[in-house]
């Protein structure tokens, strides 16, 4: 039984996305040890824009007359979608990037839905398996702030992995990521730490849960 963990930061070991999806995973160890983790990292291992083109194109091309760059495309498309399909539960660390969706993540998204096991489906291909969304925000975003309704990447991700996967999600959510560096956010850094310290307990739970959930089902 295998958790799927997905990374997009672009910071490394600096990462708040990967900090607190570390707290998730560790819990999900401890709770289950046996459990594999399958690991996919879009900033270290990138998708090419192009690959999306030619995946799209294979859609309109009977396979004997498709390319060479297509058939390569959907070969990977395949393998995408199968690394998701092997998992019993999954690990999803996305942070906002210029106010919505990491092009990392994107990218990797748009391949998925050329799959027809993923698009056009009449049951969410996932349904019911849980899933621990960590969400990073480097300002804040909540009701009242200036940038309100700014956050245009989680609502994309709930529609996503919830609605369209069918993902049981789980969300743990920090915001004011930035505080710390900046210093136009000074007086914002003891909530900056609140936040930080509630994700990673949000996390924490999280990960617990996705491996009780696991085993339950193995039973």
């Amino acid at each position: 039984m295998s958790l799927f963990r997905l990374d997009s930061s672009i910071l490394g070991e600096q990462s708040t996305s990967r900090a607190v999806a570390d707290t998730a995973e560790k819990a999900w160890s401890r709770t289950h040890p046996d459990g594999r983790i399958v690991r996919r990292d879009l900033v270290t291992s990138p998708i090419s824009a192009d690959v999306w083109t030619a995946a799209v194109s294979a859609g309109f091309v009977p396979v004997e007359q498709r390319s060479e760059a297509q058939a390569q495309a959907k070969a990977f498309v395949t393998s995408l979608v199968d690394e998701l399909f092997d998992a019993e539960a999954y690990l999803l660390a996305v942070p906002l990037y210029n106010y919505g969706v990491s092009q990392h993540v994107k990218s990797w998204i748009d391949l998925l839905l050329t799959d027809p096991r993923i698009q056009g489906v009449a049951t969410p291909p996932l349904a019911g398996r849980p899933a621990a969304l960590v969400t990073t925000r480097g300002g804040g975003y909540g009701p009242g702030t200036p940038r309100e309704g700014w956050d245009h990447a989680t609502p994309y991700y709930r529609r996503i992995f919830g609605d369209l996967l069918g993902l049981d999600l789980h969300v743990s959510e920090v915001e004011l990521t930035l505080a710390e560096s900046n210093p136009a956010m000074a007086p914002l850094r003891d909530l900056a730490k609140q936040q930080l310290e509630a994700g990673h307990a949000s996390a924490g739970k999280h990960g617990e849960l996705l491996a009780q959930h696991v085993l339950a089902q193995a039973r």
